[in-house]
């Protein structure tokens, strides 16, 4: 993961500190693409544990075209209760209801709630519900994975292999607009890649979430497409690092990257909607200890 690393170095030495919508403050660079032959080993950075449960199960989450929490929760996954949370708040106060504590919140996720159509947990249309079901004039939703696994089956050579997460007329009701926004395939020489433009990166505690996330996605897709993974290429636009991250980055530099480990699917599964948690096996992974770093919202 020498290509994640050097990201972070870039960051620390070239970086622009700005403002952000947290308030936190970044410091970070515009424009960056990293790639990863994907024949080389699965990219999970080693110069820290990765929380390799919660990258599975937002996936299948995600291709589930889930947008309630309430998944995640049942399945000791809680990368999005803040976001979550932090909406509920926002319609609380829109709506004049008194809201309830994070533990009733996340008690409760999936159920219906005070404020008419909206259920605890809600995250509005977010990825999932994009992926799976974009919305279009004559009120036939699109979904967008099977398109895609369509295409690459009978129309490889397509330029339009593409799923957007960004929908202009519901990004301003969504809890968190999508940062990974757009990704395509390409089919050459018997090798499915993958190319995503991500809008917003935090590096230190989401890039190594989405790299592992759209490199499980692509073998996944290259599987049932009878095809070999070929490349994951990662674009991003605001590439950053929170002010409050920078000792902890510096910690992960220092550090020398470790063997890339196997990530090894059930060859008895035939469709990216059938994989459950199990069908993933993992070999090989020895990362150096977590580096905890906070949050900001």
């Amino acid at each position: 993961m020498k290509q994640y690393l050097k990201l972070l170095d870039d960051i620390c030495r070239h970086g622009v500190v700005r403002g952000d919508r947290t308030g936190t403050g970044t410091k970070g660079i515009f424009g960056y693409q990293m790639r990863f032959d994907l024949n080389e080993g699965f990219p999970l950075v080693t110069t820290k544990r990765i929380f390799l449960k919660g990258i599975i199960y937002e996936l299948l989450w995600f291709l589930k075209g889930d947008t309630n929490i309430k998944y995640l929760v049942d399945n000791g996954v809680h990368i999005w209760d803040s976001d979550a949370f932090r909406y509920y708040n926002e319609l609380c106060v829109k709506h004049g209801v008194l809201p309830v504590d994070m533990d009733t919140f996340l008690a409760a996720a999936g159920m219906e709630s005070p404020i008419d159509g909206y259920r605890f947990g809600d995250l509005n249309n977010v990825y999932g519900y994009q992926w799976r079901s974009w919305p279009t004039p004559s009120g036939e939703p699109i979904d967008q994975i099977r398109r895609v696994i369509d295409t690459i089956k009978n129309n490889p050579t397509s330029r339009r292999i593409i799923v957007s997460a960004w929908n202009v007329a519901d990004v301003e009701d969504m809890a968190l607009p999508p940062c990974h926004t757009m990704f395509q395939f390409f089919v050459a020489e018997g090798r499915l890649s993958c190319q995503l433009y991500q809008r917003s990166g935090d590096v230190f505690l989401g890039v190594p979430f989405n790299i592992a996330s759209y490199a499980l996605l692509t073998m996944m897709i290259a599987r049932e497409c009878g095809l070999e993974p070929g490349e994951f290429i990662h674009t991003l636009g605001d590439a950053h690092l929170y002010l409050n991250h920078l000792d902890q980055a510096a910690e992960q530099l220092s550090r020398e990257p470790r063997k890339l480990p196997t990530m090894r699917l059930n060859p008895a599964v035939a469709s990216v909607f059938d994989y459950k948690y199990e069908d993933f096996e993992l070999e090989g992974y020895d990362p150096h200890p977590t580096i905890k770093a906070p949050l900001s919202f």
